[in-house]
């Protein structure tokens, strides 16, 4: 069995391959060899939230949990395998990332339009985008051209993705490894501006933080009351509870909740007292404007991470294409020079 690297070689080489790889991203990268990738996604997603809103957050956050660990290679939707333990049931994702069907309800229709085409990588970035819009926050031109994994690692996530008890000065340290700033940490946590969380997540912060058997004194005392109702101790630990007030809305109502002491994660309250992020919570609670524009310029840099691996396109996101490496080297270069030629 060989020895998992240690995390901050891992991130520093993820940085160094990022640097050059993410030049191969461009808007349009799908314009000649399928025109319609971009409208078939959000399409699927249209219905998506028509079906189930919480299933564009929970897509949404794809992105974070795929290009954070070993880059945006869309590992993350791999299935296990008898020989490979996939990141689906990593610490940070297990009972945690859903709605993976939507993902292949994305790749079953571009399939039908251009097969082989578009990668799952892309989708997550595509998707994750849609999300964002089709909630009622900014829309923006993606950087597209990347391949898919040929295999996945849990223990690489269980290295690198963050704990909903971490506090701001932990994920300063992991998003300065990606070269991201405090601005992108504390804009990309507006992501949580939609969606749901588990009380699993939230148990500790109710009744024993920081191992002192009380709650955590930062949050608002009639919100804990709510949260007390929601989250009891014998509650089923997968009851969900709202992140901010206005979970079907993408919005700066996240931020000022932080403000308020209502923050649902740790890791979300702890952004509103730490001096390096609190500043950017306030700017943020007072202009939606400020936010969107820092969102943005957030997620196009967390999708420039790259590994710099060999890919390939996958058909079925949640496998690999089975085909020997010698062609999947050979892909990847014909698929680089049909789009250089374009």
């Amino acid at each position: 069995m060989t020895m998992a690297m240690p995390l901050f070689p891992i991130l520093f080489l993820l940085y160094l391959a990022s640097s050059v790889a993410s030049s191969d991203l461009r808007p349009g990268f799908y314009s000649k060899t399928c025109p319609q990738a971009e409208l078939i996604v959000r399409d699927v997603m249209k219905k998506a939230l028509v079906r189930e809103p919480r299933s564009v957050a929970s897509v949404m956050r794809f992105q974070f949990h795929d290009c954070l660990v070993n880059g945006c290679d869309a590992s993350m939707l791999l299935d296990d395998t008898p020989t490979m333990l996939g990141e689906k049931l990593a610490l940070s994702n297990i009972n945690s990332l859903r709605s993976f069907e939507v993902v292949d309800e994305v790749k079953e229709a571009l399939e039908k339009a251009c097969p082989g085409v578009v990668s799952c990588a892309d989708i997550i970035i595509m998707a994750s985008r849609d999300a964002v819009a089709l909630t009622g926050g900014p829309d923006w031109e993606v950087r597209l051209g990347r391949l898919d994994s040929l295999t996945a690692s849990q223990e690489d996530s269980n290295n690198i993705m963050p704990s909903p008890r971490a506090n701001a000065s932990s994920l300063l340290d992991l998003f300065q490894q990606f070269n991201l700033s405090v601005k992108d940490l504390v804009a990309l946590s507006g992501s949580h501006s939609i969606g749901q969380g588990r009380c699993f997540s939230i148990m500790f912060r109710l009744y024993n933080q920081s191992g002192t058997g009380r709650p955590d004194p930062a949050i608002d005392p009639i919100y804990r009351e709510e949260l007390d109702k929601l989250c009891p101790l014998d509650v089923d630990q997968n009851v969900t509870g709202n992140l901010d007030s206005t979970p079907q809305v993408f919005d700066n109502q996240y931020f000022k909740d932080l403000v308020a002491g209502r923050g649902f994660l740790n890791s979300d309250q702890t952004l509103s007292t730490f001096p390096q992020t609190r500043e950017f919570v306030r700017l943020f609670s007072r202009h939606q404007s400020e936010f969107f524009k820092a969102f943005e310029e957030g997620m196009l840099k967390l999708g420039d991470l790259q590994s710099g691996r060999p890919g390939e396109v996958r058909t079925n996101c949640r496998v690999v294409n089975g085909r020997p490496a010698h062609l999947l080297l050979e892909s990847q270069h014909k698929m680089e020079n049909n789009n250089k030629s374009i």
